[in-house]
């Protein structure tokens, strides 16, 4: 057992309080990771103001890179010192929804998480809850080694933890979720981080026509940078009849990366006929729907979710790296401002600001 510094949530809407923790030693399949980056993502302030429930005190965050420290006694695949980045979603392998290629909703996943002592404490012995069985706010955590991916040497640690979440989510809720078909129209709703990675999957699926829809004019103008062909600000009007106005017709695909009932309705009365939906955003706990039945029956409309990208965490992580090498996936562009860990709260601030599409902490500095 060691002792690390934390950022701890000990009371909902309260700051995170930086404070002395210790974490376990690695069982068997775990390994022990220093902590060099996390990027601040808004499902952590889900849990940090309540609107989705968590057992206190809790370490919030999860989208986490940094390097391996120490290996548990089964591990072969890692070693210390090897870069890498973790993914929220371990899988047993062996369930149902796993061996059909969907890792994210494996049916063991409680299981796989539970652990036989807990792996954070406080000083004086009291367990502390890890979000996601990961608790990345945290300059040392403990997952298992089937939930982390080395990343290349040439991939920054800084923006190689947007690949945890931000781009996964984003990214494969186009490829692995809604499925997305060359030549296609897409509409994104939402252009902060999981937003601009939807807009850039979009762009790199082939889409022909690729709407971004915001409130905010700065994140709509980063939006053309990630590839966007139209615009459309939804706070001046009608959202809906704007688009039509721009493209024609509906989409054929829209994705809600903002998490709230409004915009997802707008998202389904965007399509045309057959077209998909695509839910992504997290919405507050108790969130419910209201949509035209007659838009299934007669339109054909489809209505889905994706969550953290919908597929195989560790395999699309990899390829998104590739991606990146090669200059196709943008992520340094994606990463407004690094922060050192001390700095964690004014972070959550800065990110209600349209200038931010993510911001990085240095848990190092």
């Amino acid at each position: 057992m060691i002792e690390t510094q934390a950022a701890v949530l000990t009371a909902v809407n309260e700051p995170l309080q930086l404070t002395t923790i210790r974490v376990d030693d690695p069982e068997p399949h775990e390994v022990r990771i220093a902590v060099t980056n996390v990027g601040l993502c808004h499902s952590d302030l889900h849990y940090m103001t309540g609107t989705v429930p968590t057992d206190l005190p809790v370490v919030v965050g999860h989208e986490v890179a940094g390097v391996v420290e120490a290996v548990g006694a089964d591990v072969a695949s890692l070693r210390p010192g090897d870069r890498v980045v973790g993914a929220l979603t371990p899988s047993c392998g062996r369930c149902v929804n796993c061996e059909a290629g969907h890792s994210t909703q494996c049916q063991r996943l409680d299981e796989v998480r539970r652990r036989a002592t807990p792996a954070f404490q406080t000083v004086d012995g009291q367990p502390i809850e890890r979000l996601g069985g990961i608790g990345a706010f945290s300059q040392h955590v403990l997952m298992r080694e089937n939930a982390l991916v080395r990343l290349p040497d040439d991939v920054p640690l800084q923006v190689g933890c947007l690949l945890a979440c931000c781009i996964i989510t984003g990214v494969g809720a186009v490829f692995r979720g809604a499925q997305v078909r060359p030549g296609s129209t897409v509409a994104v709703i939402g252009c902060g981080g999981v937003g601009s990675a939807i807009i850039q999957g979009a762009r790199l699926a082939g889409a022909s026509a690729i709407v971004a829809i915001d409130l905010d004019d700065d994140r709509l103008k980063a939006a053309r940078g990630y590839g966007a062909t139209h615009v459309i600000n939804g706070g001046d009007g009608d959202t809906v009849a704007e688009l039509r106005r721009q493209l024609g017709d509906g989409v054929d695909y829209s994705f809600e990366a903002v998490g709230s009932a409004r915009t997802a309705e707008t998202a389904l009365a965007l399509l045309r006929p057959t077209g998909t939906a695509c839910l992504v955003g997290i919405a507050p706990a108790g969130t419910e729907l209201s949509v035209p039945a007659l838009d299934f029956f007669f339109e054909e409309k489809r209505l889905i979710g994706s969550y953290m990208g919908s597929g195989q965490a560790r395999e699309d992580i990899a390829q998104f790296a590739r991606l990146y090498q090669q200059g196709r996936l943008l992520l340094d562009e994606m990463v407004t401002r690094v922060i050192p860990f001390a700095e964690i709260n004014d972070g959550f601030e800065q990110m209600l600001s349209g200038d931010v599409t993510r911001i990085v902490v240095d848990l190092q500095s």
